[in-house]
């Protein structure tokens, strides 16, 4: 399975925010999306880094509420690992569980163009195998006409 089947299924919206707009603007679009990771790009194509709620966190233990005033780019990691439509899901999830992060803005020729979760891949990742269970129940059961 590719990164492209878990888009199509998931749809391919980002929230995005700039890297001059304060850490509160972050904390309301976080709420109001619910979402746990937005995507900081100063030209809605090329991503100049990510916040995701772990940056809050540590932004508050070091420089307390304070820290809600200051700019995104004070938290944001630049470094930002991506992945490609074309990707394999399990080596996405190998990527995210090496470099210990939950979310990865997928790029296309070197433009964002959406964002993948570890909780898109686990829910990819189960319906795939309640779908092999199904065929299986069937195939043992004599259904496999039904194939």
């Amino acid at each position: 399975m590719r990164i492209n089947e878990v888009i199509n299924t998931k749809g391919s919206t980002v929230v995005t925010a700039r890297a001059d707009q304060s850490v509160k603007e972050l904390v309301d679009l976080l709420g109001e999306h619910r979402i746990g990771a937005v995507v900081i790009t100063d030209d809605g194509e090329r991503v100049t880094g990510i916040v995701g709620e772990r940056d809050i966190v540590n932004g508050l233990r070091e420089h307390g509420t304070g820290v809600l005033e200051r700019p995104i780019a004070d938290l944001m990691d630049q470094d930002v690992h991506t992945c490609g439509m074309d990707d394999e899901l399990a080596a996405v999830a190998g990527e995210m569980t090496e470099y210990r992060v939950r979310h990865l803005p997928v790029l296309v020729d070197g433009k964002l163009a959406a964002i993948v979760s570890i909780g898109d891949i686990v829910k990819s990742r189960i319906d795939q195998l309640q779908d092999e269970q199904e065929h299986l129940v069937k195939y043992l059961r004599g259904d496999a006409r039904s194939l």
